[in-house]
């Protein structure tokens, strides 16, 4: 399993960016193999999670032309700046009462 960490310094989030997160979000959950998604954002600063079982699928959603579109937005009008780092899960535990 991997999972991408998206982090980024907002420059503006409008009503278009809630609305296109969401859709894209929705998207890579149902359409692209996308397991499990979580954001938080403080201040400025967001932080955002996305695991996925392959590190084909995480390129095949990077290509995708809905979120192509949403990288150029995010760049032109939403951010700052950004970082994105994929890493391979190698090992996972948890405990749940």
């Amino acid at each position: 399993m991997f999972v991408v960490i998206f982090r980024a310094k907002a420059a503006k989030l409008d009503d278009e960016y809630s609305r296109i997160a969401q859709r894209l979000r929705d998207l890579a959950l149902t359409e692209f193999g996308c397991l499990e998604f979580h954001a938080v954002t403080e201040g400025d600063s967001e932080i955002a999670l996305s695991y996925w079982p392959d590190q084909e699928k995480i390129r095949i959603w990077k290509q995708h032309s809905d979120h192509l579109i949403a990288q150029e937005l995010g760049r032109k009008n939403w951010y700052e700046s950004y970082t994105v780092q994929i890493c391979e899960i190698k090992r996972q535990y948890s405990s749940a009462r």
